[in-house]
């Protein structure tokens, strides 16, 4: 890496997700929106001794207000100051622009990931291909998205648009494309359950596995009832390694606070210590929460060393 500065237990998606999937849990990608919660998520993990990946998207830094050399700067001096040893990966979230993730590379990320889903299959597949090799070539591990997941709050995509995958074209765009996990579309969405019930169509997920050598991501993990999402990633011949969870991470904060509008990065950076003490408890009450009863991840840290 250009920058040298990543640690020992800091490591790639590819990696991390080939040993969740043999061990049959899955491990959560938690978005702390807000850089001064980002040692809030890793302490859940040290305390959970799960693995983890910390994770930001381009809306989401956007929104904000944070650069992905703020996010990765802190994201490390975590990792360091803190003493975290479980196993993390640094995630770039939903991305379309090829300026963000090249940043994000430089900065430290271990992992990105490209949307092209809005595009044709064609084009899709051939913006992800040109993500992979690039990444590929810094030792940086890609996910993409084939299919449409839908969206309550746009906070990550731009449409409540959905579109299910299809399992065949899954095959075909992982072959195209060589990327290392692919996020697929069968229920879940980003945001709170307002209206709607959350769904998982395990069939088509087990069809897409069936065909599919990649690992399987499921973004939209907040709302979900935990005994749906285990049933995911527990499919015969393995099922969904990654969920993402963002929106249940800043509900607690906020409602720790006594707030109901978000902040900017700049505002939360700016919490008393008190205050700022409480808002991480929650982050991490949450985080320990989905890791113990929703991923099954917790404990589990001891099996990268195996």
């Amino acid at each position: 890496m250009t920058n040298g500065i990543r640690s020992g237990n800091v490591m790639t998606l590819k990696k991390a997700l080939e040993i969740a999937e043999a061990n049959h849990f899955a491990i959560g990608s938690f978005s702390p929106r807000y850089t001064p919660m980002i040692k809030a998520v890793l302490q859940a993990g040290q305390q959970a001794l799960s693995p983890l990946i910390v994770q930001i998207s381009h809306k989401e830094l956007v929104r904000y207000g944070i650069t992905p050399g703020e996010f990765a700067e802190e994201f490390y001096r975590r990792i360091k100051d803190d003493g975290i040893t479980v196993p993390a990966v640094l995630h770039l979230d939903h991305t379309k622009e090829l300026g963000t993730i090249r940043e994000a590379v430089e900065a430290g990320f271990t992992s990105v990931m490209i949307d092209a889903s809005e595009k044709p299959f064609a084009e899709n597949a051939a913006i992800s291909k040109e993500v992979a090799e690039y990444a590929h070539a810094m030792g940086v591990s890609v996910e993409a998205e084939l299919g449409m997941i839908g969206t309550t709050d746009f906070v990550e995509t731009d449409t409540d648009e959905e579109l299910f995958t299809d399992p065949q074209e899954a095959a075909e765009f992982v072959r195209l494309t060589g990327v290392d996990a692919l996020a697929v579309s069968c229920g879940t969405a980003h945001g709170v359950y307002n209206v709607r019930k959350p769904r998982i169509d395990y069939d088509r997920l087990s069809a897409i596995r069936a065909l599919t050598p990649v690992h399987l991501v499921l973004h939209g993990g907040s709302g979900v009832p935990a005994d749906m999402m285990r049933q995911a990633f527990q499919l015969p011949g393995g099922g969904v390694s990654k969920v993402n969870i963002a929106t249940d991470l800043e509900l607690a904060l906020l409602e720790s606070l006594g707030r109901e509008e978000r902040m900017t990065n700049e505002e939360c950076k700016a919490l008393d210590a008190d205050r700022l003490r409480t808002g991480r408890q929650a982050v991490t009450d949450t985080v320990i929460g989905k890791m113990n009863t929703f991923l099954l991840s917790a404990g589990k840290a001891p099996s990268f060393h195996n």
